[in-house]
Order: structure tokens, then sequence, then C-alpha cells
């Protein structure tokens, strides 16, 4: 197998079914094998439900998408395809044990397939009911709002903790720049906040291969780098409902999706930015009550990540200042804030650190010997990140929410927030580094009291 430049090749050669043998070792594979980005192209949902062998498939849509959802009954109909129908009763689903039971219920053993009309929750859904089925699972994408569209895990809450589930994955995608352009702008702003994050996320997965060793890919980098770039450079044509511009941000969106089954992890395409948007969520439904689309508070938490991670390129690491405060951390007080912040999720969380100690004092000496001795490294990383002002103008013009005040979060909860993201997984992020260099705190203090 003849080895490739990820970021040169065409979307259609990232699919091949025999995979792509990488310069890091590994063959990538993507379990989607067909994506069709155009536009008034969803007369091809015809061609690709009959190469998935459907003849009785389950539409599933909610009421936003109920009238683009009749357009692809239609279609198929005429098409000599019999779909069947069913409506999550709700504008506004969570991906959660709720709505994943209400799509299984309504099973029935006439479905061959399953056609999902929407984006981010209808999509996380379908692919959790595709995998618990086997059946064949088809997406037709309505907003460029997310970064799941090709990947096989679910962002779902399960017992009150925002999660990522191994689940199906559409085989095939289809996305009509028309219908992508004229989604709700808020959803567009989603998308261009969920491909923002990526700065931050490309940033915390090399620092983390550096100082834990973790699996790193410079070709998957470098896809998600090209997607990135892709999406900036059209960024401000998203206000007009430009649809090659929407149609940038699906691609990008759709390329990070590829990118995270290539690396078997969601590392390429989230970090601290998205540890802030899912204790934010966790929160609300915690105390029942709304929050902002995922995106919003991505786009959010970026603004608030990327000062902090360009003001760990400016320290100078303490050895006996991070020793100490390593000595001085008291699990019992750690168990009361994980308690405060996360509430019915906490004994999850206390569970999972049970198993990965992460606040191991042997595992933190190990992990700050190597950070003391390859900070320029790590200073470089950092180094490589956009200017705050520059990717704020970005969002701005989108008119896209910057603050947390705009999304109705505490200037208390960020700052909680900020300190609990180093607890939801076991990923080395931001807030995991700055706790191995003993300011984690005092950080805190100086951006979010």
């Amino acid at each position: 197998m003849e080895r490739q430049e990820l970021s040169l090749m065409t979307l259609e050669a990232l699919l091949k079914k025999e995979g792509i043998l990488c310069s890091c070792g590994r063959c990538h594979q993507s379990p989607v094998d067909q994506v069709e980005l155009g536009r008034d192209n969803l007369w091809k949902i015809v061609s690709m439900a009959e190469a998935c062998n459907m003849r009785h498939p389950v539409v599933i849509a909610d009421r936003n998408t109920e009238e683009i959802s009749q357009k692809v009954r239609k279609i198929l109909e005429e098409g000599g395809i019999a779909p069947k129908f069913h409506l999550l009763d709700t504008d506004r689903p969570e991906p959660d044990e709720y709505w994943v039971g209400s799509a299984a219920l309504y099973y029935e053993k006439e479905w061959d397939g399953i056609i999902a009309v929407g984006s981010g929750t209808i999509n996380d859904i379908c692919k959790i009911v595709s995998s618990m089925t086997k059946l064949p699972y088809i997406l037709v994408g309505t907003a460029p709002s997310m970064d799941g569209f090709a990947s096989n895990t679910s962002s779902m809450v399960r017992d009150g903790l925002k999660v990522s589930i191994p689940s199906a994955c559409p085989s095939k995608i289809l996305l009509d720049t028309r219908i992508l352009a004229q989604a709700p702008m808020r959803m567009i702003q989603a998308g261009l906040g969920d491909m923002v994050a990526k700065y931050v996320s490309l940033c915390e997965w090399k620092l983390s291969h550096l100082i834990t060793g973790e699996y790193y890919c410079r070709e998957i980098a470098d896809l998600v780098q090209k997607s990135l770039d892709t999406c900036m450079e059209s960024s401000s044509r998203l206000i007009e409902r430009d649809e090659e511009a929407a149609g940038n941000v699906a691609y990008g969106l759709v390329l990070s999706g590829i990118a995270m089954s290539f690396a078997g992890i969601s590392r390429p395409a989230s970090g601290t930015e998205h540890y802030f948007s899912h204790i934010w969520e966790m929160n609300a439904l915690e105390h029942h009550m709304g929050h902002d689309l995922h995106g919003i508070q991505v786009g959010v938490g970026t603004l608030l990540t990327l000062p902090v991670l360009k003001a760990i390129g400016q320290m100078e690491p303490d050895r006996q200042k991070a020793l100490a405060s390593v000595n001085a951390f008291s699990h019992e007080e750690w168990k009361k804030f994980v308690k405060k912040v996360f509430g019915s999720a906490a004994p999850s969380i206390v569970k999972r650190e049970e198993e990965e100690q992460k606040y191991s004092k042997e595992h933190h000496k190990e992990r700050l010997e190597i950070i003391i001795s390859n900070w320029k490294e790590i200073q470089d990383i950092i180094a490589q990140l956009p200017e705050e002002e520059w990717l704020r103008e970005k969002l701005r013009q989108t008119g896209a929410p910057l603050t947390p005040e705009e999304i109705e979060i505490s200037k208390e909860m960020v700052y909680e927030s900020f300190i609990a993201t180093k607890d939801i997984r076991d990923k080395y992020i931001c807030t995991r580094l700055l706790w191995d260099l003993g300011m984690l705190e005092e950080t805190a203090d100086k951006f979010f009291r």
C-alpha cells in the first residue's frame, strides 16, 4: 500500500475502503464511504439508500427538520423506496437516555436502514440506535453546526455525565449547501465555534504527546489544520448565508470527524474548550435549565482557553513549587469540589479517578521532570497558536456570542468550570499541565475571578 500525505488527498481518496498507510505507522480507515456535498443534491438519497440495500428505511427527524424530512421521504418514494417515519416530537432533543429510548422503542422489524435528517443531536442519537440495531445508517445533514458528522462516537449525557460513547457512524453523508446556508444562523455560528476549537485541541494534543507519550499523528493534525484554514478563509461570508462558505464549514466539520475516526480518539478535535461546554451543559441538565448550542459554548470556551495557553507559554516551571502544591493536594477537598460542580455525576468522576490515578504523586513527579526537560519545546508549540483578537474577530463577524455573559454563564461558573475541566476525562489538557506546575488556582484567579 503506497503511503500518502493525508492533507494532500481528496475527500474521496480519504474514504478508500482499504484505508491509508500513514507515516505514523498506522493504517487509517473511516467507516464513512461516501460524502456528497453540493447544491440541490437531495435526489442523491435514492442511490445512497440503494447502495445500502435499503427498501424500508426509517427516516428520523425532529420538529425543526420535519419539513426537510418530508422532501427526503417524497424523493425516496418517487425512487421506489418505501420509507417509514419517526418524529422526535420536540424542537430540541437532548443527547440522553430518554431520546435514544424514544427512537429505540419505536423500532420495527421492517426497518432495514436508518436515515437521519438533522445535525448534532439527531446524528448522535441515530448513531447509537444504528449501533444497537446493526442497521446501515445515512445522514442528511441540515446545518453546518458540529463536527460529529463523520465520527464513530456519540457525545451523550449518561447518568448526568457528558461522555463520548463508541457508536456506529453514517456510512454515507448527504449535505446540500442550499439547505446548509439557510440553517438558523445560531447553528451556523455553532459550526464555526466547533471549528475554531481545533486551534486549542491540536495544541493540547501535541503537548500531551510530548508530556505523556500519548499517540499523536502529524498527518492527522495537518488534515485538521487544513480544514480549519479553509473554514477561516470563508468565515466572513457566513453572515451573508453564502453557500460556498457554508459548504466550506461543513467540509471542515466532516474532515474533523474523519480525523477523529482515523485517530480512534476525539483528540484532534476537542480539548479544554469542549470541557467548558460539557460542564455547562451538565450543570444545566442537573438543574433542569436550558443551555446554548454545543458549538456556541465551545466557541466561547475557546476564547477563554486561548489566553490561558498563551500565559502558560510565558511561565517558567518551578520544581519545588510544583512538588509542594501536589503534596498539599487533598483528595477529600477535591471530592467536595467535584460534588459541588458535577452534582449527581460526581460519583462517576470520583470512580474514574480511582482507576486513572491522574493525581498520583508518583505519576506527577514523572510528568514534571518531562515538562521541565522539554519546556522550550512546550513554549514553541504554544507559540503556534493564533492571536486571541484575530480569532475573536472571526467569530464576531458572524454575530456569534463571545463571552460567557452573553450565553448566561456566571463568572463563578466559569471559574469553577475552568478548574473542573481537568476532571472530566483522562485527557491531558492545559488545566492538567497547570496542576502539574502547581499553578492552577492562581491562574484561575488571574483570568476568571
